[in-house]
């Protein structure tokens, strides 16, 4: 036992290293700074400037629930339809889902400028058929758009897992005991799906909510994100370093809230179920 106690620390070494450097060490620089001023001395005044910023803290987790709940509504029947096919196709659609994250995140969003853009793809085919141009980027809509764009796959790729797990039987029985299509959906496979689901709306909702580049590329910075603030602080210098650290800070908190909140809603539908 003591054996296998020891090479399991050994082999696990690696990653206790990797996280204490890169996770742990930066978080307490993240809360010394909130809690310091620039002269180094113990204060709340940052937390205190958060008020400023509630309103790009507002249209922050505005614009990732809208973007979160649009990838739910386009990945779980898709993620459904995957798993009725065959194995060959679903291994396909699985590679289209999966190649534009094989690409660099600043060359997708960057595409949708050119597509969005007055003079883009979508204008210039509205001019050609006698339309007038719309007004596309630099719009909360481009923005959620290039949200829900680049974090789909992260919502498809849970549910999917989750689904082709289930078990037929179950799906043959419900049959057998008089349930129709929409009935099997939502007494069997939704209650099945949703450790998926949760896991989807958390690998979305999380990123979303603290992007910048996303908003000011298609947005044109007209509406400041908590990301774009965050961003935009470090930038200024050493100075602003301490309120950006306090902005990330409850940032965090308010992510951890939220994997907390989700992960309790997944404990207790499992309960349900089981």
């Amino acid at each position: 036992m003591n054996k296998k106690g020891f090479g399991s620390r050994i082999v696990a070494s690696p990653y206790i290293l990797w996280a204490a450097l890169f996770v742990i060490v930066p978080l307490i620089f993240i809360a010394y700074f909130a809690f310091t001023d620039p002269s180094g001395a113990f204060t709340f005044s940052n937390i205190m400037q958060i008020a400023k910023y509630k309103k790009a803290f507002g249209l922050s987790i505005l614009y990732s629930v809208i973007a979160t709940i649009i990838t739910l509504l386009i990945s779980y029947p898709m993620a459904y339809f995957m798993t009725k096919m065959k194995v060959s196709s679903q291994k396909m659609i699985m590679v289209i889902v999966m190649l534009p994250m094989w690409m660099n995140f600043l060359i997708r969003t960057y595409s949708w400028i050119t597509i969005l853009a007055n003079k883009g793809l979508i204008n210039t085919f509205l001019t050609s058929i006698g339309l007038h141009p719309v007004k596309l980027i630099n719009t909360p809509g481009a923005v959620i758009l290039g949200m829900v764009y680049d974090f789909i796959p992260y919502m498809i790729l849970p549910i999917y897992t989750v689904m082709s797990k289930i078990d037929n039987s179950l799906l043959e029985a419900a049959s057998d005991l008089g349930s129709n299509g929409f009935s099997r959906l939502r007494k069997v496979i939704l209650p099945l799906s949703f450790p998926g689901v949760i896991s989807g709306i958390t690998m979305v909702f999380v990123p979303c909510v603290s992007t910048f580049y996303i908003s000011q590329k298609l947005g044109g910075n007209k509406n400041l994100l908590i990301g774009d603030a965050i961003e935009y602080l470090f930038n200024s210098g050493p100075d602003f370093y301490n309120v950006a650290s306090a902005l990330s800070l409850v940032l965090m908190v308010m992510i951890l809230i939220c994997l907390f909140v989700m992960n309790y809603f997944t404990d207790s539908e499992e309960a349900t179920v089981l």
